[in-house]
Parts: C-alpha cells; sequence; structure tokens
C-alpha cells in the first residue's frame, strides 16, 4: 500500500474527528454566547433586538459556525502535521477566531439578517468560543500525547549524514516526546563520523536507501548537508519517489531567517535567497507601532499608582540615590537609546557591574525593596514610556548595554541580527525562562526564532505568556 494512504489514523480519523468536536463545541460556544447576551438579565440590558428567540437566531448561529469552522480548516488547524502541535493549533483557533469576527460582524454589515446580528452578541460568543475550544483541544491533546496514541500520529523521520547539524536535529526530536516527528536512526555517508547520540539508531549507509526503506518504517528522509553531487542526489529522490518517503533538506547555507527564504527567477534560473521578513514589512510594522503605542498609554496609566508607591518605598530603603535608574542601551538599527528602570539596587552599584551581562541572585548590591521587584518584574514597569518614545517595543529581544553587544557578537554566532527589529520589554526567550544567567546562545536563537515567525498572534501569546510565566526572574 502507498505510504501516503497507510496510515488512515492520522491523515483522515483524527482531523475529522477533531473537525467535528469543533464545530460541537464552536456551535456550544456561540449558544453560550446568545445565553449570556440575551437570556441573562445583565446581558438584556440595552437590548436592541424585539425578537431575539433562540428559534430565530439559530440560522445566525449555524452560519457562525460555519464561518469559524471553515476558517480554521483554511488555516491548516487541521493538517495532520500539526495535531501533536498544542501552541501552534491555539494560536491558530485565535487568529480564525479573530478573523471570523471581523467576518461575522462584516456579513452583518452588507447583509440584512433578520432578526440582525448584534455586536455585543459577536464580542461575548467571541470570547466564548475561545475559552471552550482552548479547554476542549486542552483536553484532546493530553490525550493524543498519551503514548499509545502518540505513535500512531508522529511521522517517522530519518536523518541523511552525520554531522553538527544531524546532531542539533537528534537532540531537539529527544527532548520533546511529543513532537510531530520521531526519530527513526540515521543513514550515513561514507566518511561520516561515530554517531555519539543515546538511542539514536545507525539505520545503514546511503548507498543502501532502498534496502532501508523496505525494512524501516519511514515516513520522511531529512538530508543534513547540501554537498552532494547532482548525481548522488538524483540517486536519493529517485529512491524517496518508489519508497513514497517524503525527502527534505537542512539548508545549512542559510543559518538564520529560514521563513524568509523564497524562490525566484532570474531569466529562466531559479535563485534561493532569503528576502524581507515579515516583521519588516511596511504594513506590519505600522500594525505593531500602532499596538505598542496603544499598549503603552493603557500601561502607563494603569502602571502609574504602582510606579508611585514603589517609588516611596525606594525613596524610603535608599533616600540618597535617585528613583529611576538610567541606563544606555542598544537598539533597533545599533542605534543608542536610554532604558529606564525603577532603581532596584544602591547608588552607584552600576559603576561596578560594567562587566557583568546580568545581575547575579541575591545579589549583596540589591534593595530589599529592588529584589522583590525584579521577583514581579516591576522594575520594569517605567519602560513602557521607552515604548511609547519609539525606542522599544513591548515584545521583542531584550536590549543590552553596547559593552556586552561587542563582547557577545564576537562570541555568539548571529548575535547583531537580533538588531534588526525595535528591543521589547518582554520577549520569545523570556517567556521560555532564558533571562538572567541562563544560556546566551540559547537566548539568541528564541530572539531569532521570534524575529523570523513574527506575527501579532505570537506577539499576544508572548504578552499572554509574561503574566504567567515567571522562570529565572530575579
Amino acid at each position: 500500500m502507498p505510504r501516503a494512504a497507510s496510515n488512515s489514523f492520522r491523515e483522515t480519523f483524527v482531523p475529522l474527528a477533531l473537525l467535528a468536536g469543533d464545530t460541537l463545541v464552536t456551535f456550544a460556544g456561540l449558544s453560550l454566547g446568545y445565553g449570556l447576551r440575551y437570556a441573562s438579565p445583565l446581558g438584556r440590558l440595552g437590548l436592541d433586538v424585539p425578537d431575539a428567540s433562540f428559534r430565530r437566531y439559530l440560522p445566525l448561529l449555524l452560519l457562525g459556525v460555519a464561518l469559524l469552522v471553515g476558517t480554521f480548516a483554511q488555516l491548516g488547524l487541521y493538517d495532520s502535521r500539526v495535531l501533536l502541535r498544542r501552541y501552534q493549533n491555539l494560536n491558530t483557533i485565535l487568529k480564525g477566531a479573530a478573523f471570523w469576527l471581523a467576518g461575522y460582524l462584516g456579513v452583518s454589515l452588507v447583509l440584512n439578517f433578520n432578526p440582525p446580528i448584534s455586536r455585543l452578541f459577536a464580542l461575548i460568543a467571541f470570547v466564548c468560543v475561545i475559552a471552550l475550544l482552548g479547554l476542549w483541544r486542552a483536553a484532546v491533546h493530553f490525550v493524543l500525547t498519551r503514548p499509545a496514541f502518540r505513535v500512531r500520529l508522529q511521522r517517522r523521520a530519518a536523518l541523511l549524514g552525520w554531522n553538527d547539524d544531524a546532531r542539533a536535529l537528534a537532540d531537539v526530536l529527544a527532548r520533546d516526546a511529543a513532537h510531530p516527528l520521531a526519530l527513526a536512526g540515521i543513514i550515513a555517508f561514507a566518511g561520516d563520523p561515530p554517531i555519539a547520540v543515546k538511542n539514536c539508531r545507525r539505520l545503514g549507509e546511503s548507498a543502501e536507501l532502498d534496502r532501508i526503506f523496505s525494512r524501516e518504517d519511514i515516513d520522511l528522509l531529512v538530508a543534513t548537508r547540501l554537498d552532494l553531487p547532482r548525481a548522488e542526489v538524483q540517486r536519493i529522490v529517485e529512491s524517496c519517489e518508489r519508497a513514497y518517503v517524503d525527502w527534505k533538506i537542512m539548508p545549512t547555507a542559510f543559518p538564520i531567517f529560514l521563513s524568509g527564504l523564497r524562490l525566484q527567477t532570474i531569466g529562466r534560473l531559479p535563485v534561493l535567497g532569503v528576502e524581507e521578513l515579515a516583521i519588516t514589512q511596511l504594513f506590519n510594522r505600522a500594525l505593531k507601532r500602532a499596538g505598542d503605542v496603544a499598549g503603552a498609554l493603557v500601561g502607563l496609566i494603569l502602571s502609574a499608582p504602582v510606579i508611585l508607591s514603589l517609588a516611596a518605598l525606594i525613596r524610603r530603603e535608599s533616600p540618597g540615590g535617585p528613583i529611576f535608574f538610567r541606563q544606555t542601551r542598544i537598539g533597533a538599527g545599533h542605534r543608542s537609546f536610554t532604558l529606564y528602570k525603577l532603581r532596584s539596587m544602591t547608588p552607584g552599584a552600576e559603576a561596578a557591574d560594567a562587566a557583568h551581562q546580568s545581575t547575579p541572585r541575591h545579589d549583596s548590591r540589591l534593595l530589599r525593596i529592588g529584589g522583590w521587584m525584579r521577583r514581579w518584574n516591576l522594575d520594569e514597569l517605567p519602560q513602557f514610556w521607552n515604548v511609547l518614545r519609539g525606542d522599544m517595543s513591548l515584545v521583542g529581544p531584550r536590549p543590552e548595554r553596547p559593552y556586552h553587544v561587542e563582547q557577545l557578537a564576537d562570541a555568539i554566532p548571529h548575535y547583531l541580527p537580533r538588531h534588526l527589529v525595535k528591543p521589547g520589554m518582554t520577549g520569545w526567550a523570556q517567556v521560555n525562562g532564558l533571562r538572567g544567567e541562563s544560556d546566551l546562545a540559547a537566548r539568541v536563537q528564541h530572539d531569532i526564532y521570534y524575529i523570523e515567525n513574527w506575527s501579532p498572534w505570537l506577539d499576544l501569546q508572548i504578552l499572554a505568556l509574561t503574566l504567567v510565566r515567571w522562570r529565572n526572574a530575579y
């Protein structure tokens, strides 16, 4: 049987089951929104629809279900390759629900519904649908990641060639038991070094591809090097085609910004290269800046009482120093700016801190209120002013001092591309625990991932995670 049709559980049964479940849960969310809008005493305040019985509203609810589920399908929510990707699926649900809200209200402006669509109902239903789908998908993820189901959903991948890139990919797959790909083993080239990864099998050599495919259950072959003769590549591709094995190449010539790779033609010749990233496009920059201004204004208004209270406590404990701490940092385009914080250390502490990239835990120079502020990131609140000024963004790589930028640029590969975008008050690295004295190389990798995969939905996800993830905050 062809491999593409051999796993009906992964390719057909589970996606259809999720489609059916999402449809029912979406209908339940819209119905709950209807109940809160029209059946509850609070929702009926200011009611603008004289006859909004459930029977009359049912066609509008069904239209909403069709639009929502259709949007989810269009965004790839039921693709078998993302069945085990919980946060990616939640991100798609949030994005689809936002598109639905705009489309649902847009349709109501063009078409004359009877009864008309209530904007308040749409907003309430939007929240209800996201909440119920989030709970439903969390339960589904828990079930699907159990070993009995997980092994039937994962695609088995073999790595072709053994080098540093192959080792890094093998480590990623080994760390995440619920990854959509499970490592079947390594297919080496002649002359490759010994494989030194725990629980990683050597399946054979590249010359034996046909025999390996016949005895191993492999769905995907990933070539980890590009320096292959044209005839060798053709032979590998033909072996994959005969065995119905997908074939991919790790583009090691492009170590960063892989999502920006695009195939162009110059004359009739194909050329592969990195083009403009989503985060650097004009419309997206304007959208991100609008969100930053709105968020900074709200943040300054809400945090003003907290800042005033903390300022009084700082003045009481350390009357000899300023309330605010100012420091030069490097921002977008490698331009310097002044970053503002609430002072959390004794006066003059920064003079002895020039060579330290971060403050050690339990530093003796920390004020009592300073350690508490750092634990909850309250010393960062004045940076809403930096965001409003345009020096920073709400979300982005954390800014460093000029001295450290120079040192880290020489020590860590691909460090400087962090400055293609504005630094942020929070970031993808920070919500994943990479702050303080954590691994700097891993932090840079997370920053590059953010720049490469930016979307408004990723920013919203990071902002939400910032409120609940406090690992390594001190």
